[in-house]
């Protein structure tokens, strides 16, 4: 991946328009076949896989959208963004991984930039 910011960005533009539409089928076109999606401090998933996260979606769709504050690039295909919630402003941390141009690995953190060290 090329341009791991801009591949944040998109990311989120996509979340937040999902969001909006109540319409999940695009973003998780955007995972890969076998995507792995993971809370590390909510008692949900991991989910394995684009069905399973589409599931997850229908069933509990998040309902507020996200402000990108930051992006650091881990390596040539991982990169970390921390967030703000626009309704609750509570922050977040997203760890993202790319395979080509399709996100394969998503771990979310809430309340992230408040706990970390």
């Amino acid at each position: 991946m090329a341009d791991l910011t801009r591949a944040v960005e998109r990311h989120c533009e996509l979340f937040n328009e999902c969001v909006r539409t109540g319409d999940w089928a695009p973003f998780t076109a955007s995972l890969t076949d076998d995507a792995l999606m993971a809370f590390t401090n909510m008692p949900v998933g991991p989910f394995h896989g684009r069905d399973q996260i589409a599931v997850a979606y229908a069933e509990q769709p998040p309902t507020d959208t996200m402000t990108l504050e930051a992006v650091e690039t881990l390596d040539q295909d991982t990169a970390r963004a921390l967030f703000m919630w626009d309704a609750s402003g509570d922050d977040g941390q997203m760890l993202l991984r790319w395979r080509g141009d399709q996100v394969s690995a998503i771990e979310v953190t809430f309340g992230a930039q408040t706990t970390s060290t």
